[in-house]
């Protein structure tokens, strides 16, 4: 081979990556576009030659590309980082166009030591990890979740809680917990056996969850014992709370097989000061007011 032969067959090897590779110019340009021939994960990207990435993208997502670019740049290293693009990001798709999931990449960013007409510019590949990266999400609700329930279990819990309690020490939010305990249960698995007492769990939790905001967060912490952790609520507060998912579920009854089940709870209460700056130091205390409900008659809130 001659050396147009090899710049032809290197030129031919290029355009046949399965994934895209963009030459993107420091003032957010597309310079070429290149591979890309998965049709499975990509669309033919030529037509994007010449536009700026604010003519394709929302403001954001093409601020955010940008600032890779200039990272790039300046650090003059390979930069890898992960992201994801949706058909709300593309300017000009109409309701229906484009993907209909959100599609998760790697790009790998490397800064090109030749200026293009007078610019600098980097090579982005773009790698789509979709698979990858709903597999991860997969496994680490694995992780979290409790699988009865669908709420959150002890592990992830107290990640939570200690995420929480940090920022106590920093900005000295509020936060509560309740711990509570279903009244009873035992003899509920003994007359009904386990299946009725698993729905009963979960048609209580799921009562309980309507009783919440979007940034509580609810665990269950084992068996029948479940904590919520309540960011930037103060005691009275909680207690409200407390008492108005405590009443609902006491009017509360559960049709299964013929049989109407009801069921009642136990709830202690506290809230985090100086003196109890770890998970456990909190746990313990709404688990000591936890007992004194219980040995008070049950079917109450005790503030620790």
């Amino acid at each position: 081979m001659n050396i147009i032969e090899d710049l032809t067959y290197l030129q031919s090897i290029v355009k046949s990556l399965p994934d895209p590779v963009f030459i993107l110019s420091e003032d957010a340009r597309y310079l070429a576009v290149l591979g890309g021939i998965d049709s499975r994960y990509y669309h033919d990207g030529s037509g994007l030659v010449g536009l700026s990435l604010y003519e394709v993208l929302v403001e954001e997502k093409a601020r955010w590309f940008h600032e890779r670019i200039q990272e790039a740049l300046q650090s003059n290293t390979l930069l890898i980082t992960e992201y994801h693009l949706g058909n709300f990001d593309v300017l000009g798709l109409e309701e229906k166009e484009g993907p209909s999931e959100v599609i998760y990449f790697e790009g790998r960013i490397q800064a090109l030591p030749d200026l293009f007409d007078g610019k600098r510019a980097v090579l982005w590949m773009a790698s789509n990890i979709s698979k990858r990266h709903n597999l991860e999400v997969r496994l680490r609700s694995l992780c979290e979740i409790d699988e009865l329930t669908g709420i959150y279990n002890r592990r992830k819990l107290l990640t939570e809680l200690k995420s929480h309690m940090d920022e106590y020490t920093r900005c000295k939010n509020p936060l509560s917990l309740l711990m509570l305990d279903f009244d009873h249960f035992k003899a509920i698995n003994d007359k009904y056996g386990h299946d009725i007492g698993d729905i009963v769990l979960k048609e209580i939790t799921a009562l309980c969850k309507q009783h919440m905001r979007s940034y509580d967060i609810f665990a269950r912490y084992g068996g029948e014992e479940f904590i919520i952790c309540m960011p930037n609520t103060n005691l009275e507060q909680a207690y409200q709370s407390a008492e108005r998912m405590r009443q609902e579920i006491e009017k509360v009854k559960i049709p299964i097989r013929d049989q109407m089940i009801s069921t009642t709870i136990s709830i202690g209460l506290t809230q985090i000061t100086p003196q109890s700056m770890t998970p456990s130091d909190i746990i313990k205390k709404a688990d000591t007011a936890l007992y004194k409900a219980k040995k008070e008659g049950r079917n109450r809130t005790v503030v620790a």
